[in-house]
């Protein structure tokens, strides 16, 4: 937004129109004893080409780092456009709309997306959005157990990102929902089809999963709907570019309706939000259109006004969380009039084939990233078996010391999966984006070459 100063005068009219003697009755409601003393530390004021400098010198400081992490949060390339549009006035200043006739533009945008995401996913109805990637997948857990009516029990493998399950377990503590963590094959970092026999309300089945590694989400998905439960399906929403839809997985289910998640759920930021520190991103979440009526959040739907012209409404949304609390379904998320607006005008420009390039050149790069390193010695490839975006590499001493001296030359080189998953030993994650050229690999290769040599002659 432009930079628009008020002078003395402008100032002084404003005060005499509104009767207030100078700014500071602007603020008189604040008791005097909450106002603290002017800082006497704070600078001295700096003109704009000072402050320019300023920032500039700041950001220098942060560097430019030649990423390999993944583990939830990509890098990948955004059209200048993507937020070119975005930013502008119309949509960055836009608010959620409270009242179905209101801005129309916002619920035409909310309603492509909403597209996009129902058929990307293979799923019916699509929600505007959830907190991030993690909370959704907490709703989605609620919805499967709301709808499921007889077992509280949740099945998500330990190849869902440690996070997301930390984040579930918080949020469905206290409403009587048990989840239950399955284990995963160390040979091929996948989740084996369970041996549980008690009733269960859900299945999170990710995918790919936390390691990179593909599960076998037909076994899994028929599993889970033959036993009457749900199957939420867990995706990075980029590979959905390339890989089978969540909406076809498995075959009928035993009442001969077409098989396939009931719910996909996931982290939107790799559709045009850059990585940011880590923020603002938003969750995805689609589903069936019997479980409509548990799905938190808002539908915008298409229709047409007296004279046979397109408009927009919202067609469903919960207003209950005021009065019914842990039965709540309403999630209103200020994100969806930002954040799933970048998404819809970069799946726009990328389309169905741009964004099967991007998934197919991550897919690319992170394999020759692999096969370069663990032609290295003291360096193996961990899990067997097919992965995607992602892998995990085993290095014959801990990752930490490994990835510090990465640092010193400039490459963030991975995810230490030590931290959470011990068992794995000096285990290594990483993620090679469309991103990364050749000569970036190559670098990576070479330093990661030198470190460990270095090491050795130590």
């Amino acid at each position: 937004m432009p930079f628009i100063p008020h002078t003395p005068a402008e100032v002084a009219a404003m005060l005499e129109i509104i009767g207030a003697p100078d700014l500071d009755a602007l603020f008189d409601e604040i008791p005097a004893d909450l106002i603290g003393p002017p800082d006497a530390a704070l600078p001295v004021a700096l003109n704009e080409m000072e402050i320019t400098r300023l920032m500039h010198d700041r950001v220098a400081q942060d560097g430019r780092w030649l990423n390999f992490i993944g583990a939830g949060g990509y890098e990948h390339h955004i059209p200048a456009a993507v937020w070119q549009i975005v930013t502008r006035g119309e949509y960055y200043s836009a608010y959620t709309p409270y009242q179905a006739e209101a801005s129309q533009g916002s619920l035409q945008l909310i309603y492509e997306y909403q597209t996009m995401m129902a058929s990307l996913t293979g799923l019916d109805v699509s929600n505007a959005s959830l907190y991030d990637g993690a909370s959704a997948l907490a709703e989605a857990v609620l919805m499967a157990v709301r709808a499921h009516k007889i077992s509280t029990r949740v099945l998500i493998p330990k190849t869902v990102s440690p996070i997301y399950r930390a984040t579930v377990k918080t949020i469905v503590a206290h409403q009587g929902i048990e989840v239950v963590e399955l284990p995963y094959d160390p040979v091929t970092g996948t989740t084996p089809v369970p041996q549980d026999e008690d009733v269960f309300a859900a299945l999170v089945i990710p995918q790919p999963n936390f390691f990179g590694q593909l599960e076998d989400v037909d076994g899994l998905t028929d599993w889970a709907h033959a036993r009457g439960a749900k199957v939420i399906a867990l995706v990075n929403p980029m590979t959905l570019g390339v890989l089978k839809p969540p909406g076809q997985w498995g075959a009928k289910d035993v009442s001969g309706a077409p098989g396939g998640a009931d719910i996909a759920t996931g982290e939107g930021q790799p559709l045009g939000a850059p990585l940011s520190s880590g923020g603002p991103w938003y969750g995805f979440l689609t589903c069936r259109t019997a479980l409509v009526r548990q799905m938190p959040g808002r539908l915008v739907g298409r229709t047409r006004d007296a004279d046979g012209n397109a408009g927009y409404t919202l067609t469903l949304q919960a207003r209950e969380q005021h009065i019914r609390r842990a039965k709540a379904t309403s999630n209103i998320c200020s994100n969806q009039g930002l954040v799933i607006a970048a998404s819809t005008v970069f799946m726009s420009l990328l389309g169905p084939e741009g964004l099967r390039r991007v998934a197919s050149i991550c897919h690319a790069n992170t394999r020759a990233l692999t096969a370069a390193l663990s032609a290295l010695p003291g360096v193996c490839q961990l899990f067997s078996g097919s992965s995607f975006h992602e892998s995990v590499v085993q290095l014959d001493r801990p990752v930490a010391q490994v990835l510090q001296g990465l640092m010193q030359a400039g490459i963030l080189g991975g995810y230490d999966l030590s931290q959470d998953y011990p068992e794995l030993g000096h285990a290594l994650l990483l993620c090679a984006t469309e991103t990364k050229t050749a000569a970036d690999l190559t670098r990576y290769t070479e330093q990661l070459a030198g470190i460990l040599s270095m090491e050795q002659t130590a």
